[in-house]
């Protein structure tokens, strides 16, 4: 009898390339892996991840995998047409993603003055106290800002769950974080200094530090780490 091919569905649960993904993130996976995900199933014989390897020995690495035709993919053993245009959809994927890397002007952050030049505007603008959480990257950059509270800013909203769900979420490497006054006060409540504590002190057990609570007034900006609330 013939040797009968062992699927990935059989493979030891951390050996798979999806759940791999999921339990432990993209970055971790190796091309091989990745280009399985995309192919999903293979043949008779040969696993996904067994095409995927002969695709980048065949070809020298990814580079030239990226650089070649939905066609010329689709003539590979246990790619076929669908597959090969899931590879170049992801392929044209990734380079619109660098492009926009490249271009992105969000903010590197600085300082609390960064952060009041890049949101300070809009933020005063709001007639209701809202609460944003800014996300960073390793850079400094701030590319998400997401609300946690509008129209009052408590310790029972502003929770350290409802703040770093979002930054584990989308990977920050740190984060900010930041409410208006309506009243134009530039004055640091008791509730906002509480609020402030808590999160820097889960931050720290979470390593993803808060760097700042930046309060936005009519006149400017009040930073609770240059108040000493943050120590």
């Amino acid at each position: 009898m013939g040797a009968t091919k062992t699927t990935m569905k059989q493979w030891p649960v951390d050996d798979r390339p999806r759940e791999k993904c999921i339990q432990q993130g993209a970055e971790t996976l190796s091309h091989a892996e990745l280009l399985a995900i995309l192919l999903r199933s293979g043949t008779k014989k040969l696993s996904a991840l067994d095409i995927a390897k002969q695709l980048l020995a065949e070809n020298d690495g990814l580079l030239q995998i990226g650089m070649m035709t939905t066609g010329a993919l689709s003539k590979y053993h246990g790619v076929g047409p669908a597959k090969a245009t899931t590879l170049t959809a992801a392929f044209q994927l990734g380079a619109r993603f660098h492009e926009v890397l490249q271009t992105n002007e969000t903010p590197i952050i600085t300082g609390p003055e960064s952060v009041a030049n890049a949101y300070g505007e809009r933020m005063r603008l709001m007639q209701k106290e809202v609460c944003k959480v800014i996300l960073l990257n390793r850079a400094h950059r701030a590319y998400r800002d997401i609300n946690i509270s509008i129209g009052s800013i408590s310790a029972s909203i502003v929770h350290p769950r409802e703040v770093f769900k979002p930054a584990i979420d989308h990977l920050a490497s740190a984060i900010i974080l930041m409410h208006n006054h309506p009243s134009g006060e530039l004055k640091a409540s008791c509730q906002d200094i509480e609020i402030t504590k808590t999160i820097h002190q889960a931050g720290e057990i979470l390593d993803i530090p808060l760097l700042d609570h930046i309060i936005i007034g009519h006149s400017g900006y009040l930073s609770l780490r240059e108040e000493g609330h943050m120590e």
